[in-house]
């Protein structure tokens, strides 16, 4: 059953459950999630191990926790030449789009005379990349995330990722971290994963930042995590909404709908239009199209369009682009008449995409744009993966004597005013020496 709602018809918290989507979960999961946390702490990689032999691999051993040389090699061999030309291509659009995002290692500016301030980037020295698998295999996010970390120039980069049912990686994500110029892969996922990257264990490194999507047990373990490691932007269950006016053909809008859908069935997917003969058509459509899928991803998209997903009628374009702005989708696929007029319009998603020639597919895998986004309404204060996330600024400064001069009788009347003596003092007494020089 594909959920049908009229905007205007729901009720406050019917429309709170819908704008909330699948990160409502998250709560119910920390106390279950901290156990995890606290055995790899007191554990290590003892507790990674029997983790991995518990829910991902009954034979798992600690020999497994890394990925080897040979593992490369046989992954190489694994993986067809189709495949490998793929990623390739892919990561050359992605590499030369994060290139575009690097910034000035230095810069400095003369605010006033004597008054000297810039600032200097430095990548961060250790990042942690979580590679999720488990509802299938992921080399395009591999290439997502390890692209801007080594555009980045990060010193150390280290991969998580849970192991297949053999109890190793998935060879396509092998292949595209090799690459990436990655070779510190392991093989561990959930949150055990992120709590092994936040305390160090005796093979997986402390880092100073993860990065990357997960189910909610490892946004889960971010949340619990927060401050022990800089946790990145909450990239959650997956999510998309496709915004639609009375020109759109239903036949791409249900396409495009199933995208996200297939994900897994904490992912949300919207079709948001004004126009009755287009949602109506995306439902009669949709059901055809669903069949076509296995099985197993029918079983996902049928429980997202049931449930966090489905189709949203409104009253009016204004109307749906409200909408939008408060959801602050993942990904936003505008199939407007005018998707450049519609784009000025809208303030808050992770990506948004122009046209019915510009599908999320395309932009999940080898468009260029970074495809680890913000999930869970986060789109209203966080970016994309990008270079900055593996960069930091320092504030840089130079006063000469003229520009002390001018600046220290503001500083020490500032410090007076707020009742800072050391602060003035440093000033007073500064100025005492200066005039013996």
């Amino acid at each position: 059953m594909i959920t049908y709602r009229e905007l205007a018809q729901l009720s406050n918290d019917e429309r709170r459950l819908l704008m909330r989507r699948a990160e409502t979960d998250i709560r119910s999961l920390l106390p279950v999630v901290q156990e995890v946390v606290d055995q790899v702490r007191a554990c290590g990689d003892e507790a990674l191990v029997s983790f991995a032999r518990r829910w991902d691999c009954a034979e798992f051993d600690a020999s497994l926790l890394r990925a080897s040389d040979e593992d490369f090699v046989a992954a190489r061999e694994a993986v067809s030449d189709e495949v490998i030309a793929a990623i390739e291509a892919a990561h050359d659009n992605i590499r030369k789009f994060h290139r575009k995002q690097v910034p000035e290692e230095m810069w400095f500016s003369e605010l006033q005379p004597g008054v000297m301030a810039g600032e200097m980037v430095t990548p961060i020295a250790s990042v942690g990349l979580y590679v999720p698998r488990g509802k299938g295999a992921f080399p395009s996010v591999m290439l997502m995330l390890a692209t801007p970390a080594r555009v980045a120039a990060v010193p150390r980069v280290v991969v998580v990722t849970p192991p297949a049912p053999d109890g190793r990686a998935d060879p396509g994500t092998l292949v595209a971290a090799q690459i990436c110029g990655i070779d510190e892969v392991f093989v561990v996922g959930g949150s055990q994963a992120i709590a092994a990257l936040a305390f160090g264990t005796e093979m997986v490194p402390r880092v100073d930042k993860v990065v990357g999507p997960g189910n909610q047990y490892v946004s889960a373990a971010k949340r619990l995590l927060y401050g022990d490691i800089d946790v990145g932007l909450p990239a959650g269950p997956s999510e998309a909404v496709i915004l639609c006016d009375e020109g759109a053909d239903p036949r791409l809008a249900a396409l495009d709908l199933l995208v996200e859908a297939e994900h897994g069935p904490d992912s949300a997917a919207l079709l948001v239009t004004h126009s009755r003969s287009v949602a109506d058509g995306v439902l009669e459509v949709l059901p055809g199209l669903i069949d076509e899928l296995p099985a197993w991803r029918r079983e996902f998209v049928a429980r997202v369009l049931s449930g966090y997903g489905g189709i949203l009628l409104t009253q009016s374009l204004d109307d749906s682009i409200a909408f939008v702005n408060d959801y602050a989708p993942e990904h936003l696929e505008l199939l407007t008449d005018e998707p450049f007029v519609t784009l000025n319009r809208i303030q808050n998603a992770g990506e948004i995409l122009l046209g019915p020639l510009t599908p999320i597919p395309l932009a999940n895998y080898c468009l260029g744009l970074n495809a680890i986004l913000p999930t869970g309404g986060f789109a209203r204060s966080f970016s994309s993966v990008s270079v900055h996330d593996f960069l930091k600024r320092s504030g840089v400064a130079y006063l000469s004597r003229e520009g002390y001069e001018r600046l220290q009788g503001v500083a020490i009347t500032l410090a007076d005013y707020e009742d800072f003596p050391a602060h003035a003092l440093a000033l007073r007494r500064r100025n005492e020496i200066f005039s013996h020089e």
